[in-house]
């Protein structure tokens, strides 16, 4: 068995907990949830024969108060970077982040979630800076943590990009 070390990095309150509890466990809670520091689950899966065990830690969420430990990012294979739709700013948080990430682990797979794709009419995201950020290879997924919109997939599809590399 594969095991895979996956960070969930974004600004506060953007639902990477959410994702990770509607991906681990099928449930999602309307109670909003706070991470303090680093919550650790894992998951089992069977991709073509091959079987992975990711190891998904979510951290705290970063805003001016909070700041992404260096250290929980060490030794990580992939990573979800999750905006809000809702909130366009969010999508900074995530480039800051992106930034922590190279410079701690050097470039590593990745995906990008969108979350909220529930209320996309509510989005205030530049949809002209996500086409350009998919024109520069941004792999990008609108998920929902609350409808379950592309979770799996968006999971199962950092999986198959980290099993690439490691292969």
């Amino acid at each position: 068995m594969t095991k895979l070390k996956v960070c969930m990095l974004g600004a506060f309150a953007v639902g990477k907990t959410s994702l990770v509890q509607r991906y681990v466990h099928s449930i999602f809670d309307e109670k909003y949830q706070t991470t303090l520091g680093v919550k650790i689950d894992q998951k089992s899966l069977l991709l073509d024969d091959h079987p992975v065990e990711l190891i998904l830690w979510d951290l705290a969420g970063e805003d001016e108060f909070v700041k992404v430990r260096s250290t929980y990012l060490r030794g990580s294979a992939g990573a979800v970077l999750v905006a809000d739709g809702t909130r366009g700013e969010t999508l900074n948080t995530v480039f800051e982040l992106k930034d922590k990430l190279d410079a701690e682990v050097g470039e590593i797979p990745m995906v990008l979630l969108i979350n909220k794709s529930d209320i996309s009419d509510r989005w205030n995201i530049d949809v002209y800076q996500l086409k350009l950020l998919r024109d520069a290879g941004w792999h990008i997924i609108e998920t929902s943590a609350l409808s379950n919109d592309k979770v799996e997939h968006a999971f199962e599809t950092l999986a198959r990009r980290m099993l690439t590399v490691t292969a």
